[in-house]
């Protein structure tokens, strides 16, 4: 009886084995799917980022370059780096209320540009509002964070409405007029993001090949650009910035994953925005397409 039984049972097995050496030479002879989007990991500029420092507030400037110097220096950053960069979790961090009878420090921003500040539900998550939540206490300041607009990060600072602009910014001399930029703390570029069946830019190998490219188009073609953006001044052009400007039409997003989504939908042909939000937009739109 033992013995039936052994037979059957390898039987069985050997079914298996052929079932699954089946199934495994369909998986063999599936073509990979096409993602939705992709980025062109061609870098179109060279920026550094920078947090911008009330004017009226030359002390606290001193305090958060001595905070950069010394978050580079022991590694802080290069862990809250692998937090979005590699295979560190993410840490929530909190606003609280604004409250004037309080030791607080304001910080403006637009958490609409992940990896360096985004929301999930009432929690500020990214590079920048790491640091942030580390500044306001290496200064034993409760934190304040203000989203607002992108446009408008600097300008609340100009305003001293905010004490310091803590949202991806690039330096540069429009942006000198509202704040004063403390030491960089992140070196950016302009990538492109295109539909992943979408070959125009496969066979660039530098910016000067990309750049052919989006030269030769006309008006026809539509860039999505996150308004008030690095992205938005490259393709409208901007002296300030040393920017010449494409040929084609622009058009400004609150988000960039907005302009990615309307790219996807067929109403621009493609997004130009800073490398590392690409990265992001891009890895989580194909993971839901």
């Amino acid at each position: 009886m033992k013995k039936i039984i052994s037979l059957i049972l390898c039987a069985v097995l050997v079914v298996g084995v052929f079932a699954l050496a089946g199934c495994s030479d369909d998986t063999q002879t599936k073509e990979p799917e096409t993602p939705a989007t992709k980025v062109i990991n061609i870098n179109l500029t060279e920026e550094d980022y920078a947090f911008g420092v009330d004017k009226n507030q030359p002390e606290l400037l001193a305090k958060v370059n001595t905070f950069i110097a010394q978050i580079m220096k022991d590694g802080t950053f290069d862990t809250i780096c692998d937090r979005y960069f590699g295979d560190g979790e993410p840490v929530a961090v909190e606003s609280a209320p604004l409250d004037t009878s309080k030791d607080q420090l304001v910080v403006a921003t637009n958490a609409a540009f992940a990896p360096f500040e985004y929301m999930e539900g009432d929690k500020y998550y990214g590079i920048d509002m790491e640091i942030a939540k580390l500044l306001a206490d290496y200064l034993g300041m409760e934190l304040v964070i203000n989203n607002m607009k992108f446009e408008a990060v600097c300008l609340s600072v100009g305003q001293h409405q905010c004490d310091i602009a803590m949202a991806g910014l690039t330096v540069n001399e429009e942006r000198k007029e509202h704040v004063t930029f403390s030491d960089s703390y992140y070196q950016a570029s302009q990538q492109v993001i295109v539909k992943g069946d979408d070959t125009t830019f496969d066979a660039c190998k530098t910016a000067d090949d990309v750049n052919a490219i989006l030269n030769g188009y006309t008006k026809d073609k539509v860039v999505g650009v996150q308004n008030g953006t690095t992205g938005m001044y490259y393709v409208q052009g901007d002296a300030d910035w040393g920017f010449d400007g494409l040929p084609t039409d622009c058009k400004t997003y609150e988000a960039g994953s907005l302009a990615v989504q309307d790219m996807i939908n067929g109403n621009i042909d493609m997004v130009i925005i800073d490398a590392a939000p690409a990265a992001s937009i891009v890895e989580a739109i194909n993971a839901v397409a």
